[in-house]
């Protein structure tokens, strides 16, 4: 592994932050409803993301924008792990590469949620999100890529089930990032924690905040009792019926 000296090559993380913000700032459902003839920001909810497109213009259309985010979250970060993942951190055995991707998610989701090309209003990155752990948890060992997909299933199953789509969102959120954790703990046991690995554990604790608060709304409903239901078979048979 070669040596990365921070101090040296420090612009290089903000070239990484600027990139993955304006990346993060193109929004695939509002394109998508463009082609449509309709505005997504103006339909529905407002939000543009997944849920309210599947709402608007069916399950296969939500799909759609679903993959397009995922790709969005995952594939900046992917690409700094195969730039960086044969250094590590002066000084200690930090992966660099196991602080880029989730940096580099982090900014994209930061830019998807707050995004300059939309006055700061954007979706709620939870599709991004996603997707930045289902490219990044296989970085570690690539058969994770199926247990992720399967585990997507299982998110999917949950809304199906509960017809709690934020929550059954946030919950595999949540636990993707408790088995980032478990994988980071497993490869540096017994390695001395250090800045690195705490900027490591602060990117994906921010990813979790950032959805979570995204998401203030649904939860005050979700607790009250009013939050909206979200029917996959509904939304399967509005699709028919397009």
């Amino acid at each position: 592994m070669k040596p990365f000296d921070i101090s040296q090559h420090w612009w290089q993380f903000l070239v990484m932050a600027v990139v993955c913000y304006f990346i993060g700032c193109f929004n695939f459902a509002l394109l998508i409803s463009k082609f449509k003839k309709r505005d997504i920001t103006k339909i529905g909810s407002g939000n543009p993301g997944t849920m309210n497109m599947s709402r608007e213009f069916g399950l296969k259309i939500g799909v759609i924008t679903f993959l397009c985010d995922a790709v969005k979250g995952g594939v900046p970060a992917l690409i700094s792990f195969f730039i960086y993942r044969n250094y590590q951190f002066a000084g200690t055995d930090i992966a660099v590469a196991d602080l880029t991707r989730y940096f580099c998610g982090l900014c994209v989701i930061i830019g998807h949620i707050f995004p300059v090309t939309m006055k700061f209003k954007g979706g709620k990155g939870i599709a991004s999100t996603l997707g930045l752990f289902w490219f990044c948890l296989p970085c570690d060992w690539p058969w994770f890529a199926l247990i992720i997909f399967f585990c997507l299933l299982g998110i999917v199953l949950f809304i199906f089930l509960t017809e709690w789509g934020s929550l059954g969102s946030l919950l595999g959120v949540t636990g993707f990032s408790i088995l980032q954790f478990v994988v980071f703990w497993n490869k540096y046991n017994g390695i001395p924690f250090n800045a690195y690995m705490v900027c490591v554990c602060m990117a994906i604790l921010a990813l979790n905040l950032l959805t979570w608060c995204a998401h203030h709304e649904n939860l005050f409903r979700l607790f009250a009792g009013e939050e909206h239901h979200t029917s996959i078979k509904k939304l399967a048979k509005k699709k028919k019926a397009k």
